[in-house]
């Protein structure tokens, strides 16, 4: 076996990454419009999930990655290839984020949630009108195979939707903080070069910002694991809900739910307590005189969580019209929540707004 001085250790895999960074940085402040869009694209999907985690609204974090993009065109002279270009990128899109977060047009207030009786109600969920769904094969393609930083913070459950309505609960520079150091991997002092905060600053906005974070998480979620696809004992719960759904069968639906479950629904403040209060509002829906017509049911993943696209054939229609997508949070082999949206994201998910009959095999 040869030894020679053509074996790659890590000091000359620093030194070939320097160099392509220093190459990097003088095509994009050379005005290299095809070098500056081949780098950009590169970093395209984990921005946007960047944005998200920032934003709470796959809608938002899309048009936030495109304001990114131009920022970082307009002023490329200053990316000097000390950092990696994708961290330059990073430091663009959050300081963007703050910007539209304080802008008048973006401002965002969390609202009281009401339970199903109109009496108030806790809910980190609820209380946040602008949270929407991300549909995992979308995260996927943000996150690169190999172990790498960006791929393991896409890994992370903090893409679950509690971990991302509870850090809408922060001030947006505290959010910032978290992220840029519990999610990104940033040093203290990295993160406080970015947003212009002092070392110490950015260690007391962390401190304020994971103790907020515990009480907004649901119990069993203050600390992080990994979290990927969805495993087997929750697709075949998944598969499980999709059947009694489509049949209406509130029996098999009731054995699903755990005694406590809660259903919330972000766009109407909505709250759902205990497995009777979720039975109570499905019922009419599903059953009897006043059922809306035919569901179909389609499975999905979104979040790193099991989820469905519900669709409903009413009277009279040849087609089924998508009604809302539900996100579930399985514990202990039952459904600890429910998350309902709207169906505005299906589209994102590869989905349509209609099906006709004969495409709704699954």
């Amino acid at each position: 076996m040869e030894t020679g001085g053509d074996v790659e250790g890590p000091e000359n895999t620093e030194r070939v990454r320097q160099a392509a960074g220093e190459r990097a940085a003088e095509a994009v402040r050379a005005g290299d419009e095809a070098a500056f869009a081949e780098l950009a694209e590169s970093c395209r999907h984990e921005l946007r999930v960047h944005c998200y985690r920032m934003l709470g609204s796959f809608t938002d974090a899309e048009d936030m990655v495109q304001e990114t993009l131009l920022r970082a065109w307009r002023h490329r002279e200053t990316f000097r290839g000390r950092a990696p270009f994708r961290a330059w990128l990073y430091r663009i899109a959050t300081n963007a984020c703050l910007d539209a977060l304080d802008g008048p047009a973006r401002r965002r207030e969390i609202t009281a949630a009401v339970d199903s009786a109109g009496g108030a109600a806790r809910s980190a969920t609820a209380e946040v009108t602008w949270l929407q769904p991300y549909p995992d094969r979308l995260l996927d393609l943000a996150g690169p195979a190999g172990g790498d930083p960006e791929a393991s913070a896409i890994a992370r459950e903090t893409v679950e939707l509690a971990f991302l309505a509870a850090i809408q609960h922060l001030p947006p520079r505290q959010r910032a903080v978290l992220i840029l150091r519990d999610v990104a991997g940033w040093s203290a002092p990295e993160t406080g070069e970015a947003l212009e905060m002092s070392t110490a600053s950015v260690k007391s906005a962390l401190q304020r910002a994971r103790a907020t974070l515990r009480e907004k998480l649901p119990e069993r979620r203050t600390q992080w694991r990994a979290a990927t696809a969805p495993g087997e004992s929750e697709r075949a719960l998944l598969r499980r809900y999709v059947t009694a759904s489509r049949r209406g069968d509130m029996r098999e639906l009731a054995a699903l739910l755990r005694e406590d479950a809660r259903q919330t629904m972000p766009p109407a403040h909505l709250v759902f307590d205990g497995r009777a209060a979720i039975l109570g509002m499905w019922r009419p829906v599903l059953e009897g005189d006043r059922a809306w017509g035919d569901w179909h049911c389609v499975p999905l993943a979104v979040n790193r969580q099991p989820a469905v696209a519900n669709y409903v054939r009413r009277p009279g229609e040849d087609v089924y019209t998508a009604v809302n997508i539900d996100v579930l949070r399985v514990e202990d082999g039952l459904i600890a929540e429910i998350t309902t949206f709207g169906p505005e994201a299906l589209p994102a998910a590869g989905l349509g707004l209609t099906t006709h009959p004969a495409e709704t095999t699954v």
